[in-house]
């Protein structure tokens, strides 16, 4: 049986990332979901036009919807684009629709996107997490250790 082939970074082409989520809440848990979309949101995906920054993720009726993502229309495709802030359907399992789904109940959690991406296969995957949202003095927090190691970094580098 033949090794398997490490996955190159050329082909985990990011689209978009969602980079307030981390500073916004305190992120438990990942998984990577699928998207139903159209041909030419693909072909948008591919050019690098999309925004998941103000997005979040929603179960509805046994199913999980993106909502609020914004993926710009294809130039080429004139009558045949897409709408741009429409609800795409996230493609998980039913128990891990369920178990976000009760999470979110329960627990006052937030499912929010993370990243955007293709994968080695060159399929369109949305990273989601569970995640509960920080109050002022948590992000107080955040930001003095980002600074500390900004700091501490600046001083290695002088010094060594």
């Amino acid at each position: 049986m033949a090794a398997k082939k490490k996955p190159s970074d050329d082909n985990n082409k990011l689209v978009a990332e969602n980079r307030k989520a981390r500073y916004n809440y305190a992120v438990e848990d990942t998984m990577e979901a699928g998207l139903a979309l159209t041909g030419t949101e693909v072909k948008s995906l591919r050019a690098g036009q999309a925004n998941i920054a103000e997005s979040y993720a929603s179960p509805e009726d046994g199913e999980m919807w993106l909502i609020n993502s914004a993926i710009q229309p294809y130039p080429q495709a004139r009558h045949f684009n897409h709408e741009e802030r429409r609800k795409r359907k996230i493609l998980l399992k039913r128990r891990e629709i369920e178990r976000l789904k009760q999470a979110r109940d329960r627990q006052g959690m937030t499912i929010v996107p993370l990243k955007l991406y293709f994968n080695d296969r060159g399929i369109a995957k949305l990273l989601i997490g569970l995640a509960k949202g920080k109050n002022v003095a948590d992000k107080r927090q955040t930001e003095k250790k980002r600074d500390w190691g900004r700091e501490k970094a600046r001083l290695l580098r002088d010094k060594g």
